[in-house]
């Protein structure tokens, strides 16, 4: 199985970018399986049911959020009736919509698709450690259960994603960080057969700090102060995505690698 997991989509570059890069990837890496965080697709911050169509119709299977899927206080109402769309595992019971889900790839078999926050530097949600353990004891990996178990961890703190992949090594076929905005340089395969990154990257314009407007961000850490509301930066976007081809047999990662497509960073394709 071939999947693709596209990082924080970022205002309209973000979303220029996957809408166009979607559909030919899915052709040129004959992908099964797409999946993105959309949490930042809405101006930045939030994503709207509308959008959301967008990404599926260009070709994205789930979409997952974090720590702004509450920004555009429509989805609120809508989430519950989007099995595609996926808030943070951890939220509390109570909290509307679900943390994971279970979707047909399009080589026709079922993929597991879980979203979990941390919570250093992050809101003090409840534990994704526990979070995953009870999961994991109702998805198994294998021939009668799921083909592929794919894990956005939404989280700040490179340490804190780095032991949950761990915790979850070999019980998971791909787990990504996501919410830095920045690629990090460490796709592997971990010991148990896992497939990793800590972060996956944005997409949107990197001639930003982290998808915004440079001055109205500078001017933030400059004067210590509230001032002009954070906006995208609107250049051209960059792709930021991981490929994986998962194991048929055993569900585990056999590959894994950074793609980059457009905009500001040096191009790179499995």
């Amino acid at each position: 199985m071939k999947v693709l997991f596209c990082g924080d989509i970022v205002g309209r570059s973000g979303r220029e970018a996957v809408l166009k890069r979607v559909p030919e990837l899915r052709r040129r890496l004959d992908l099964d399986f797409v999946f993105a965080n959309g949490e930042n697709a809405a101006g930045g911050f939030g994503i709207t049911a509308a959008i959301a169509r967008e990404f599926y119709d260009c070709g994205v299977d789930c979409l997952t959020t974090g720590n702004h899927v509450w920004d555009q206080r429509e989805i609120i109402a809508h989430i519950g009736g989007d099995p595609r769309l996926l808030r943070p595992l951890n939220y509390p019971k109570a909290t509307p919509g679900k943390g994971i889900g279970t979707y047909t790839a399009r080589n026709g078999k079922p993929v597991v698709v879980i979203n979990v926050m941390t919570r250093l530097f992050m809101d003090p949600l409840d534990d994704p450690f526990q979070a995953l353990e009870t999961a994991l004891a109702q998805h198994r990996l294998g021939p009668t259960a799921a083909a592929a178990i794919l894990i956005d961890l939404h989280g700040e703190a490179t340490s804190e994603k780095q032991a949950l992949a761990y915790t979850v090594d070999g019980r998971a076929s791909l787990v990504v960080g996501s919410h830095s905005h920045v690629p990090t340089a460490d796709a592997r395969i971990m010991p148990g057969g896992t497939g990793y990154q800590t972060d996956a990257g944005m997409c949107g314009d990197y001639d930003s700090i982290i998808g915004m407007k440079k001055d109205i961000a500078t001017q933030r850490f400059v004067r210590k102060m509230p001032g002009e509301r954070l906006t995208p930066a609107e250049g051209e976007g960059t792709l930021c995505a991981i490929y994986a081809e998962i194991d048929d047999a055993s569900g585990l990662a056999r590959r894994v690698a950074p793609v980059r497509l457009g905009g500001q960073l040096v191009e790179a394709m499995p």
